[in-house]
């Protein structure tokens, strides 16, 4: 299972109505496994639907943050941020949270 949050530092609350894409990717090639758009608490909690078997190897979330910060009178220094992260073991809960504000960016891997 993989989830996401959105926290936009510069207000100090969650971003929502963020497009996410899930891609895996072999090669240099991507392949998109799902999409969505984070909620009022910035959250992305049915990424992956429980019944998609995820397997082991590397997967690239996708925030389009560049729509967000416009919404918000802001012009970003950063409109898309990709991270790339690996999947060794695909049963445990995978979740990538995002801290952003309009100039940088920070990620972890959560709870």
């Amino acid at each position: 299972m993989i989830t996401t949050h959105i926290l936009d530092l510069s207000l100090g609350r969650p971003a929502s109505g963020v497009r996410v894409v899930l891609a895996a990717v072999e090669d240099g090639h991507r392949r998109t496994v799902a999409s969505g758009v984070t909620d009022a608490d910035g959250r992305l909690k049915d990424l992956v639907v429980v019944s998609t078997t995820l397997n082991a190897e590397i997967y690239e979330l996708t925030f389009e943050t560049g729509p967000y910060f416009i919404s918000h009178g802001v012009q970003p220094f950063h409109p898309r941020v990709s991270v790339m992260f690996e999947i060794s073991d695909p049963d445990q809960h995978y979740h990538v949270p995002l801290l952003i504000s309009a100039y940088g960016y920070t990620t972890y891997r959560g709870s």
